[in-house]
């Protein structure tokens, strides 16, 4: 047979396999040292987020003029599942979810085409739209800080300009950016009252400076033979031409803009500032291209950094705060560190097999490893958490082929043969079992790769490890283990095995032949007594309780801060001060970056920065170590002061693994009616306020926003000449701004040319004064004249759900609660809440995340046991031995069920994972049973000394393998990591149970279903297990 002589080639020509064997070391290292590291898979979501930004619209014109007529034009696209929109003061964001099995670049580019499509009917006066991707690779590896007090913003932007662009020519980079910085720009300060008396529309200063700013190529000219292209003298290099710009000519005078305005450099209103540890600052950060190594671009760009700082001037300092490579090097080292411990655990498991034996066996580990790793590599995956994870819980697995294998050469060696014949004998008459098992194990993980959703995604990598890894320990186990075994192994040795082999087989005759002669006594005792104990351990699932993804094991968090609608910048400052100070007189703080005005820039995957507005702000913090105890108690009493603080909502987040989720918790309630959404909303905070076990709720339309309303008198403005929509620019020229053209420097910096009124007048009820309207005749109208101005409430944003109006309030867990069962009692609770027809409450948050998530799991687990339901049709050819073999997967779901109900873990999304993966391990080991029971009956042996017989001596490697797999997974289950640990404990647990369990069970279900005589069940050639021996 094939696997027969690719073993007996493998021992024969020895010195092929040794190249071989050089070869895969040789490649391994090699994939290890340039595979792309990363702190997080690289993730493209089929995520489009439009941005549109159109100053001093309200909710009401946003929701009108921009997201309905966007929502219609993506609704038409194929493969939408679902479209978020929101309206604020002057802002639209719409995020445009596809199906996650669909092209995220492709449905991206769809999503741009019908924007671009749209465009041309959007309002005049939008100032800025964007369509934005999703993908992890745009999370920022560095941020920097360019910390003075004193130094000039002009100073502080050449600074962070001439950095960022040292950064970009780093390679592998693909971004670097300033932030919280007002940039600078040419200001023109309109005189309004200079424009009204010489009868000048302000829009003709605007209109003129725009005209003269415009650089058009005038096209080819030809002279002759040549060709020349012709160029005009548009644009500006000084700001005398600005000023000296004509206006036109106005009661027989040149007007030019000198006369009715102020022209000089100016820093634009600051929207967005930044502070480190309470000081001025900037930030610079960058981000790397797909498929690059995390450090060497890191590494690179603090090449960089480190000229850079010698240039600085002496009142500007540079502090290198984030770096994402801290925490990567931290979980390799945990790797390292891992592996040694998983390793020393697994040699010590494989004693019994004696020093040698043992040896040869954990050849398998680090020789899979570096396959595995090679794979990851040329399949274009990175060597990140969830790949680190997957080789970890690999580490048990690898040798389980190698124990079989090389335990059955023992076995033929204690018989007298060569090392040579045994060798071949040994791996040809196991080679198929083998292939087999791995098969099971294979199928119980392949289905994870094809898991639907964000969180199948985000977790892809780790089943891909652990299936790049088995697979290559299958064919070692067969190929160079056979080879070592043959050269390495003694023939000479005890003939019972050393003293380790000697003490276990002595306790399985003292201990386990009694148990197994009670159970095969009353064997229908025994199976029902096992089905009760598994229909028990299920009662532990509702006190286990569910969730998707745990919080991030991260030095870092972030402190949100909402003062009400309407605060300035001045009072939000205020909020986001006490933050900082509460900060810093913690020793555990190490830094804390403060935005005002928007959030920190992105630095995990699944943390979009949220919107620019004057009444946020955000503190980006960093403890100098995470502790799995003390984190979280620091957190809780930060919180507990931040409480204290009156006027605004300030909130600690922590980052938290897997796809992005508004909140743990959260209602969302639809209708139509904005008042009746608003007043449900407020039942709903009540109600979450009042559950136990929430904290930090949120009503986004809690308070609604006051507006000035001009109340212009649309009849008169126009019987005194006023052209339609003049008035709506004139206002807006003042108040806002307009951007009229760019004044190019001599080193080729653009800025803006930016018409306004004077900054001390801006965004104040006395600049309205100065406002005039032209009308069609040339004259001017004051705007007081034609308005009548009133103060009148209006919603502060508007939320819709595919395409309908809705409220979400939202509220996190605290610390020590299930957030399964605290929104069933919120939902519980919420029952008896009366509402109007036309308006319901549905879940969102964590509920509709894991729903989403585990709806997948459900089909991988069905696929994965009638994957190996048919791996063992074609092995055993025959249904109740099928059925004996798979009667071991329930007997493992109770130990990992009290694995998470002792360790505290909930039934996480990773726990899942845990589970499917338990049962191609546990089938493993049934399938040695059963296999090698049958071959003792077609030796004639009777059916109970048969399965008695089998028992015992498949007892050993099955403990073997047991005991090497929870080795390997002890460290990840010890770090507490509330993503891997879950896993490893399920697994730890379900072995347990399993080997305890299955030694008595097995047997006694294979008594009862058996067929009496072995020739109904035809054998497959080549499938027999040998034993070890007595």
């Amino acid at each position: 047979m094939i696997l027969s002589n690719i073993s007996g080639f493998a021992v024969r020509n020895w010195q092929f396999t040794l190249v071989v064997f050089a070869m895969l070391a040789a490649i391994g290292l090699n994939a290890f040292n340039t595979i792309p590291r990363a702190e997080d898979p690289d993730m493209k979501g089929p995520f489009a987020i439009v941005n549109v930004a159109l100053p001093g619209a309200d909710p009401a014109d946003i929701e009108k003029l921009i997201i309905r007529p966007i929502e219609d034009a993506v609704n038409r696209l194929d493969d939408l599942e679902e479209i978020n929109s929101r309206a604020e003061d002057g802002l639209a964001i719409i995020q445009v979810e596809f199906d996650w099995s669909s092209d995220p670049d492709k449905k991206y580019d769809d999503v741009v085409r019908e924007i671009n499509a749209l465009r041309p009917t959007l309002p005049d006066g939008i100032r800025r739209l964007d369509v934005n991707k999703f993908r992890t690779s745009l999370t920022n590896i560095v941020q920097i800080a360019l910390v003075s007090e004193t130094a000039p913003n002009r100073v502080l932007e050449d600074l962070a300009d001439d950095l960022t662009d040292e950064i970009y020519r780093v390679p592998g980079v693909r971004d670097a950016d300033v932030w919280a910085l007002p940039q600078s720009e040419v200001r023109v300060s309109l005189d309004f009252g200079r424009l009204a008396a010489l009868g000048i529309p302000v829009t003709a200063v605007a209109n003129a400076i725009g005209a003269d700013a415009a650089e058009l190529p005038g096209g080819p000219i030809h002279a002759g033979a040549r060709r020349f292209n012709l160029k005009t003298a548009g644009g500006y290099d000084d700001l005398d031409e600005i000023r000296y710009t004509v206006v036109g000519n106005f009661g027989g005078n040149i007007v030019r803009v000198r006369d009715v305005a102020e022209v000089d450099w100016a820093t634009e209103e600051a929207t967005y500032l930044g502070w480190f540890n309470g000081e001025r600052a900037a930030f610079v950060t960058a981000n790397q291209k797909e498929a690059q190594n995390v450090f060497e671009v890191r590494n690179g760009i603090y090449e960089v950094l480190d000229e850079f700082e010698r240039r600085l001037p002496a009142d500007v300092r540079m502090e290198r705060a984030f770096d994402q490579t801290i925490s990567v090097a931290s979980r390799l080292n945990r790797l390292y560190k891992d592996f040694a411990i998983a390793v020393s655990l697994v040699a010590i498991t494989l004693l019994p097999l004696g020093l040698r034996a043992a040896g040869i066996v954990m050849v398998s580990i680090p020789l899979s490893l570096a396959v595995g790793i090679a794979l990851l590599n040329v399949t274009g995956f990175s060597l990140n958490q969830l790949s680190i994870a997957g080789l970890v819980l690999s580490l048990g697995l690898l040798v389980d082929d190698s124990i079989v294998v090389v335990e059955n050469i023992e076995r033929h060696l204690r018989e007298g043969k060569k090392r040579y014949e045994a060798a071949i004998a040994a791996t040809s008459q196991i080679s198929l079992a083998v292939v087999g098992c791995t098969a099971a194990l294979i199928l119980a993980f392949l289905p994870l790769l094809f898991l639907p959703g964000g969180a199948g995604k985000f977790t892809r990598s780790l089943p891909i490890s652990v299936l790049f890894t088995v697979m290559a320990s299958l064919g070692i186990a067969l190929t160079i283990i056979p080879f070592l075994a043959s050269r390495l192994l003694s023939d000479k040795s005890h003939p019972e095995g050393n003293v380790f082999l000697r003490i276990v087989m002595r306790g399985i005759h003292t201990i386990y032949r009694p148990l197994l002669r009670i159970a095969l006594g009353w064997p229908r005792t025994a199976v029902i007594g096992a089905m009760i104990i598994c229909f028990a351990s299920l009662t532990l699932i509702p006190k286990i309780g569910f969730s998707l993804f745990p919080p991030a094991d991260s030095r870092q968090f972030l402190v949100q801060i909402e003062t009400p609608q309407g605060t300035g910048m001045e009072e939000t400052r205020k909020a986001l001060d006490y933050v900082t100070e509460r900060l810093q007189e913690r020793p555990e703080i190490d830094w804390v970056m403060g935005n005002l005005g928007r959030s920190n820039p992105q630095i995990f995957y699944n943390e979009s920065a949220r919107e620019q507005r004057a009444n946020k702000a955000e503190a980006f913090v960093q403890m100098a170590e995470f502790d799995k105890e003390r984190t979280p108690a620091l957190h809780d009493e930060l919180r507990a002061e931040f409480a204290r603080y009156p006027g605004a909502q300030i909130v600690l987040r922590t980052f938290k693994n897997g796809p992005p989720i508004e909140a743990p918790i959260a209602v969302r309630i639809f209708g139509s009616d904005l008042v009746i959404l608003k007043d449900l909303a407020a039942e709903v905070t009540r109600v979450l306020e009042g559950v136990e076990g929430t904290r930090d709720v949120v009503n986004p339309v809690r308070l609604d926003r006051t507006d000035y309303n001009l109340g212009v008198n649309t009849q008169k403005a126009g019987l005194l000449g006023v052209p339609p929509g003049e008035i709506d620019r004139t206002v807006r020229l003042a108040i806002v701004g307009e951007t009229v053209g760019a004044f190019r420097e001599a080193d080729g910096d653009e800025f803006p040319i930016v018409t306004r009124l004077p900054l001390d007048k801006h965004h104040t009820v006395d600049a309205l004064q100065e406002i005039y309207i032209p009308t069609a005749d040339g004259a001017s109208i004051p705007l007081n004249q034609l308005s009548r101005p009133r103060l009148e409430s209006s919603p502060s944003r508007i939320d819709r759900f595919d395409r309908q109006r809705l409220v979400t309030v939202t509220a996190y867990t605290q610390t020590g609660y299930n957030t399964e069962k605290v929104t069933n009692e919120v939902f519980e609770a919420l029952v008896s809440l009366p509402r109007p027809p036309g308006y319901e409450f549905r879940a969102g948050g964590e509920i509709e995340a894991r729903q989403e998530g585990f709806s997948g799991l459900g089909n991988a687990i069905l696929i994965a046991i009638f994957g190996i339901i048919g791996v063992l049709i074609l092995e055993f050819r025959a249904f109740r031995t099928t059925f004996v073999v798979a009667g071991v997967i329930p007997l493992g779901i109770v130990g990992g069920l009290l694995g998470l109900w002792i360790s505290g873990y909930s039934l996480s999304f990773t726990a899942v994972i845990g589970f499917i993966a338990l049962i191609g391990i546990e089938i493993k080991s049934s399938i040695l049973l059963v296999d090698f029971t049958n071959q003792l009956r077609r030796e004639g042996m009777e059916l109970r000394e048969a399965v008695e017989r089998a028992g015992e001596i498949r007892f050993l490697p099955v403990l073997l393998t047991s005991l090497t797999a929870i080795g390997g997974l002890t460290p990840l289950a010890m770090q507490g990591s509330g993503l891997y640990s879950p896993l490893a404990f399920v697994i730890i647990g379900g072995l347990v149970s399993s080997t305890v369990l299955s030694r008595l069970v097995t047997p006694a279900m294979y008594y009862l279903l058996a067929p009496r005589k072995l020739d109904e069940e035809p054998a497959v050639a080549g499938s027999a297990l040998s034993s070890p021996g007595n």
